[in-house]
């Protein structure tokens, strides 16, 4: 899964961020359950990655919503 950088994040639609965080989130929930399963992933820092790409999108889209409150 490709990690989306803020160049791209502030180009998207809101409708398209809150996608890509619902695709995130449930892709977390997916990999956390692997892991508590006592299973294995590929890619470890994956999990890492995906909460911080998460926290990219959430903070961008409350940074418009502020700025659209202040216009």
């Amino acid at each position: 899964m490709a990690i989306l950088r803020l160049k791209d994040i502030r180009e998207m639609s809101s409708d398209e961020r809150q996608e890509k965080v619902n695709e995130f989130r449930t892709e977390l929930a997916r990999l956390k359950t692997m892991v508590a399963a006592g299973g294995s992933i590929d890619n470890p820092t994956q999990i890492r990655e995906l909460r911080k790409t998460i926290a990219r999108l959430l903070t961008i889209e409350a940074e418009e919503k502020i700025g659209n409150e202040k216009q």
